[in-house]
């Protein structure tokens, strides 16, 4: 029932939306348009029309590249298509060839654009490809299942259509499954292993320093999480049928967790509208446009994540299987290792993703590296400045070497 009361709410609201939006719009253009209380009455229509969630993966809005002073256009490209996920390319037209990386995003509740920083700092200097995750609510029964195993096979199967030499960067959740096909991969000599895997704020082994997340995974059964937290798609979509965990659940658990920050920084755009501040409010609106676009997580896949990974450790006590197969991290041996952790990360804490280095106990040390970054938080590994200045050198060296 959780998902028919949203989704009856939502459609209630959103013709009361499109009026808010219809008289923020007619009182800003109005000859009182200037007017103290109408600045606040036009602010407060805009605030209402914009609080609403999307359920379709936003733009990644990246045009052009310049490389070596030369201007390039970007296309996005479809490379590799199945039910679940795109394998989606960044092609340059006309571009030099480059190092081929592929950017494993989490599937945690938001769309792939949440590594739009990310893609755009990696692209001057390699060929990159990303893990666009399909809505599961779009995706129809007959597709069959989506577990943690079909995870770990999609970025198999995505490595082999990039062909050899490629590498991998995996940001938080995904670090695992990311672990897991390169060693498997190792394990069969397949000539598509990566040269390079970059794990970034990930949770190798949760039991490193539990977070509010992690107490949160262990405080309650997997039992109670399949009856509380997941619901049925409803029939009016293409995945009607299918169980999935809902993002607008998942984004309810986000934003209880940091509530008095997103109050503030509501409060904050509303007086930058009011104000007439461009700046400031295009730039929160920017921020909760990639918010609050949310896309449902394939029942099996959250469960086993949940469970395997956050209750159970799999990984690290040497008992993940992949359909049946133990998976052995020692079997990784030509595929240098980065691990990057954040200091001030709250949601994957110092040392879960340092755990990868001694599990990957068969790579000699000259093949491994680790960087904490000081000052950051779990989005600070991946987007912003110091992504940009201090942790992607440190990337882009590790693959220049391995290359």
């Amino acid at each position: 029932m959780i998902y028919q009361t949203y989704q009856a709410s939502t459609d209630f609201l959103a013709p009361l939306r499109v009026l808010a939006d219809g008289m923020a719009t007619a009182m800003r253009q109005s000859p009182m348009g200037g007017a103290g209380m109408i600045q606040v009455m036009a602010a407060a229509s805009e605030m209402f029309s914009r609080f609403e969630l999307s359920h379709h993966r936003p733009d990644f809005a990246i045009r052009g590249v310049t490389v070596d002073q030369k201007e390039y256009a970007v296309e996005e490209e479809a490379a590799l298509v199945t039910p679940f996920a795109t394998l989606l390319r960044f092609r340059k037209n006309g571009g030099p060839e480059q190092p081929r990386v592929l950017v494993v995003a989490p599937l945690s509740g938001h769309f792939a654009t949440l590594l739009r920083n990310t893609v755009e700092t990696l692209l001057p200097e390699h060929d990159v490809y990303i893990t666009d995750w399909h809505n599961a609510r779009d995706v129809p029964l007959e597709a069959g299942r989506f577990g943690l195993d079909e995870y770990t096979e999609h970025v198999i199967r995505f490595l082999e259509a990039m062909g050899p030499g490629s590498h991998i960067v995996a940001v938080c959740q995904p670090c695992v499954s990311a672990l897991a096909a390169a060693a498997l991969m190792a394990e069969d000599n397949n000539p598509a292993q990566p040269r390079s895997m970059t794990l970034m704020a990930g949770p190798i082994d949760c039991r490193v320093n539990p977070t509010k997340v992690n107490e949160l995974a262990t405080s309650k059964s997997i039992g109670w999480f399949e009856r509380n937290l997941i619901d049925t798609v409803p029939g009016r979509f293409a995945g009607a049928g299918r169980r999935v965990y809902p993002g607008f659940v998942q984004l309810s658990s986000f934003m209880a967790m940091n509530m008095d920050r997103h109050m503030k920084a509501h409060l904050q755009m509303f007086e930058h509208l009011v104000t007439g501040d461009d700046e400031k409010s295009e730039a929160s609106k920017k921020f909760y446009d990639e918010y609050f676009a949310v896309l449902d997580l394939a029942a099996e896949f959250y469960l086993e994540t949940v469970q395997r990974v956050f209750q159970e450790y799999d990984l690290p006590r040497g008992e993940l299987k992949w359909r049946g197969h133990t998976v052995n991290p020692r079997a990784i041996r030509r595929t240098a290792l980065l691990t990057v952790e954040g200091e001030k990360d709250d949601i994957c804490s110092l040392g879960q993703t340092l755990a990868a280095q001694d599990l990957c106990n068969g790579l000699r040390p000259f093949l491994k590296k680790h960087h904490m970054q000081a000052g950051v938080g779990h989005y600070g590994v991946f987007s912003g400045r110091r992504w940009q200045n201090q942790i992607y050198p440190i990337v882009k060296n590790v693959i220049l070497a391995s290359s």
